[in-house]
């Protein structure tokens, strides 16, 4: 299976079976897609929480419009943004230079853009910022979720500020999509398009 014959089975999945787990092996396969998802810089601003706690699950879905799949599901990925945008850099930094001064010197130029960014960003500017890298790595989830045959449903609806209070975020922390997945308990409908005419202009 691949990605791209995987896109008429997928389907945000509203009802999940219970019973049936996402391995660790293919979760693994999930955070990698994840974490090697492009995003602004390169700098990754986000930290994704992975909940298995019934108790959890149960308390999010109850700021979630009492939707099911969250509840139902195997893992709930909560992605949440981050805009410390001076952190990301110096941390993109140590890691590109190895930690060496001369590895340093040589990414000086990019150095200079990233710090033009954030100089050039205000608080408001960088939490829509985060929340935009957010929807890049989550496609990214789905798009690994389809090919390895898990079900996902991606969702805003639901609290954020609830949610940040059930799982006790730091100020610097937003949630904002959520990610149940695991494997469907029934057949879904008929998935519904627009057709390329609508959609596409030479």
């Amino acid at each position: 299976m691949t990605f791209l014959s995987q896109l008429d089975w997928r389907h945000a999945t509203k009802a999940f079976d219970p019973e049936k787990q996402v391995s660790e092996a293919d979760l693994q396969k999930i955070k990698n897609a994840i974490r090697l998802a492009p995003t602004s810089y390169g700098l990754q601003p986000f930290k994704i929480q992975i909940i298995t706690d019934q108790e959890t699950k149960n308390k999010i879905q109850e700021v979630a419009w009492n939707q099911p799949q969250v509840g139902n599901c195997s893992h709930l990925l909560v992605f949440c943004a981050d805009p410390r945008v001076e952190d990301h850099i110096e941390n993109y930094l140590e890691l590109a230079s190895g930690g060496t001064a001369e590895g340093r010197e040589k990414l000086a130029g990019y150095e200079g853009m990233l710090h033009s960014f954030a100089e050039n960003t205000d608080e408001a500017a960088r939490w829509t910022w985060a929340k935009n890298q957010v929807y890049l790595v989550h496609g990214f989830a789905l798009a690994a979720c389809a090919e390895l045959g898990i079900d996902s449903c991606p969702m805003e609806g639901f609290d954020p500020q609830a949610v940040n209070q059930i799982l006790t975020l730091p100020p610097h922390l937003q949630s904002t999509l959520l990610l149940p997945i695991g494997y469907r308990s029934s057949e879904p409908r008929d998935k519904v398009r627009k057709s390329e005419e609508e959609l596409f202009k030479d």
